[in-house]
């Protein structure tokens, strides 16, 4: 019985499409001074981590000026702050540029998210 157990178990891993196991991340690229980073701390942080969209892509801040983690890697440069990039193991796969206000953080960022969730590419 636990030899069936287990290989219908592997069978059902087999069947997950890879894009599942794929791991989202949202870097925040930030610098010191920065008003609109303020604005999304005030207004965002508090509460990203509790939603969905961060459950499903947990955030990591990085300097503007600073070296990225191990394993980061963007298409391009962060030209200003914020940017928020969308990893998907540790490669971009989308951007924000700047935060103009919470509607439009939260209507792009679900696109995002919800384009890779479905397999799209926006790129």
């Amino acid at each position: 019985m636990r030899i069936i157990r287990s290989a219908l178990l592997s069978i059902a891993l087999l069947m997950i499409p890879l894009t599942a196991l794929a791991e989202m991340r949202l870097v925040m690229v930030e610098q010191p001074g920065c008003i609109y980073c303020r604005a999304w701390n005030d207004e965002i942080s508090a509460i990203y981590p509790l939603t969905d969209e961060g459950k499903a892509a947990p955030l990591t801040r990085v300097q503007l000026r600073g070296p990225l983690p191990d394993g980061m890697q963007f298409a391009r440069p962060a030209a200003f702050t914020p940017t928020f990039v969308m990893l998907e193991d540790g490669t971009e796969v989308g951007r924000i540029e700047g935060y103009p206000g919470e509607d439009f953080f939260w209507a792009l960022l679900g696109e995002m998210i919800g384009a890779r969730q479905t397999g799209q590419n926006d790129d």
